[in-house]
């Protein structure tokens, strides 16, 4: 890889951890309703996006709900989980998107897995248990088992994604926000009434975050993401990508003093560790997930 894509896709993981800690920021110091942030998230990427709605796969409602399922639908319990978790602790188990995704496309899409993937899921699933684990038992936080959920629904939207045909990375986008951001406002409206008062409360720094969020995040590094990913192998670039939940889980210590003890060392090892093997381990499957993968992160 040259060095300038190195650092571009450095800066891309700094970008996407950056935003792990500004989402935090925002729905737990700002207070700002969790529902209401991926609304405006949305409404910005949709708005900018407009233009490239069509040529639109076919048929629509699946292109409609798997947009969704990736979009809203994960961004939407991302943003609950994190107002009830650490972004250290949500960057390890944002980790079980992969091995997830793996486990439905031997259920729905035939893939078949030989042992060193199967090892790698294992390890994913081990590190996530730990991280979730203390002196007196399973720690079932909401928080962490809402970030679960978020990983779940974005896995089923890329094993859908797999039945779309002809769909363009920038229409795609287009689409999850368009998909997204009716429904994540009707929701909002309903569970987390005064929302707009709340936004219009955090005032500028709230706005920062959503232009971010949409512009640079979204807009910016996705598009960068998508062109590493037509230049270089896609094992290389899921392998080294794993910076983000390393520079999520640093950052996460040093602006909101999140704990990293023994037990969220040993997790980050084991859950990084195994999807670093099944990231080398890919195959047209795994290419297929890292050429329509959001980061989301």
């Amino acid at each position: 890889m040259a060095f300038r894509d190195f650092g571009l896709l450095m800066a891309m993981c700094m970008v996407w951890a950056v935003n792990n800690i500004i989402s935090k920021y925002v729905v737990s110091v700002l207070d700002v309703p969790p529902l209401f942030y991926a609304a405006a998230r949305f409404a910005i990427v949709t708005a900018c996006l407009i233009p490239v709605l069509r040529p639109a796969p076919r048929p629509l409602w699946r292109l409609v709900l798997t947009a969704f399922l990736m979009g809203g639908g994960n961004f939407g319990l991302m943003f609950v989980g994190l107002k009830y978790s650490t972004p250290s602790a949500a960057a390890v188990v944002l980790q079980l998107g992969m091995p997830i995704t793996l486990i439905l496309s031997v259920l729905f899409l035939g893939e078949r897995i030989r042992w060193r993937r199967a090892l790698g899921i294992a390890l994913t699933f081990a590190g996530v248990l730990v991280v979730m684990w203390n002196p007196h038992g399973f720690a079932l936080s909401t928080g962490l088992l809402l970030i679960a959920g978020a990983t779940l629904m974005s896995s089923i939207g890329v094993v859908m994604t797999k039945q779309i045909e002809g769909m363009r990375p920038i229409t795609f986008q287009a689409w999850v926000g368009l998909s997204s951001v009716f429904p994540m406002a009707l929701l909002s409206a309903w569970f987390e009434p005064g929302q707009i008062q709340a936004g219009l409360a955090a005032g500028w720094p709230f706005v920062a975050a959503v232009v971010f969020s949409a512009l640079v995040v979204s807009l910016g590094a996705h598009t960068l993401y998508v062109t590493l990913l037509q230049k270089y192998e896609a094992n290389l670039i899921s392998a080294l990508i794993l910076v983000t939940p390393l520079a999520t889980i640093g950052l996460g210590v040093a602006a909101f003093h999140d704990p990293f003890g023994p037990r969220m060392m040993i997790g980050t090892a084991l859950a990084l560790a195994g999807v670093l093997i099944i990231a080398l381990r890919g195959n047209q499957v795994m290419s297929m997930l890292m050429a329509i993968r959001s980061r989301a992160e």
